[in-house]
């Protein structure tokens, strides 16, 4: 079940990231020549708060 969880958590952080790269260049008004990096950095740490957050959720003592 625990994969499951991440599976979709990874399908929905790569959405929530692509739409905050979104609006940031739309506050910016132009866009990004490196916005796979801001991406990259984005999803990194959304990732890494939501797969800890799964894991100490699930973990059985």
């Amino acid at each position: 079940m625990e994969l499951l969880y991440f599976t979709v958590a990874a399908i929905a952080l790569y959405f929530v990231s692509d739409w905050i790269v979104d609006r940031i260049e739309q506050a910016a008004g132009r866009r990004f020549e490196h916005r796979t990096l801001l991406f990259f950095a984005i999803i990194f740490v959304l990732g890494t708060v939501t797969f800890w957050l799964i894991r100490a959720l699930t973990d059985r003592p």
